[in-house]
């Protein structure tokens, strides 16, 4: 993943985001947590990226990898067992995970190695699940016009969900399903949204897909 030193040394202005928008963060986990009702029940997975942790211990992921030292200790302390890799070079062996759940893409180092590495850990009909802010939003463009001053999104790439579409038909993935929510301006959301199927209202997409 790039820019890991921004998230290293300003740890508790990332934490500052989920205290300051709460219902953004529950809206984005409820979404999440739909394409996971539509997979059997105990199955074994990882996120990758994993921060903090907040993700993962709302959603009851229990492992995952984090690049970053400082986000790595503090999903350590919600006991859950993070390894340091990066998304392009997972540390485990083939056909290995029922799902892949990857939340905020843009900070990868190269979406698509990081999806094949996702294609090769994951079982024959394991699902890759991707939540990420469409560059196309409301709050894509909002973010893609603010990254000169962003600690956290100068060296962000923001993709279309066209572009993630794409990239996952030609990685090995079949069957895309999506969903959307943040339907207004990040500061308007007061309480979590129930998001919609499809794309093109909401600025958070989530699409699962199975591995062909």
């Amino acid at each position: 993943m790039a820019n890991t030193e921004a998230f290293e040394t300003n740890v508790a202005e990332y934490e500052a985001w989920f205290d300051r928008f709460p219902a953004v963060f529950e809206s984005e986990i409820i979404a999440i947590r739909r394409h996971f009702q539509e997979l059997p029940e105990n199955i074994l997975g990882i996120e990758v990226g994993m921060g903090s942790g907040r993700y993962a211990k709302a959603l009851g992921i229990k492992e995952g990898v984090e690049p970053a030292t400082s986000l790595r200790k503090l999903a350590t302390e919600k006991g859950l067992e993070v390894v340091k890799a990066t998304a392009e070079h997972l540390p485990y062996k083939d056909l290995h995970f029922d799902f892949v759940l990857f939340v905020t893409i843009c900070h990868l180092e190269s979406f698509p190695k990081a999806l094949k590495e996702a294609n090769r850990v994951l079982k024959r009909d394991g699902h890759v699940i991707i939540a990420f802010i469409d560059k196309g939003s409301n709050v894509g463009k909002m973010y893609e016009e603010k990254k000169g001053k962003s600690t956290f999104y100068k060296n962000a790439r923001f993709y279309l969900t066209s572009e993630v579409e794409k990239l996952l038909k030609t990685s090995g993935f079949k069957n895309p399903v999506f969903s959307q929510t943040l339907f207004d301006d990040l500061e308007n959301i007061k309480k979590p949204e129930e998001p919609k199927e499809g794309t093109g209202e909401g600025s958070f997409v989530v699409v699962r897909a199975t591995k062909k």
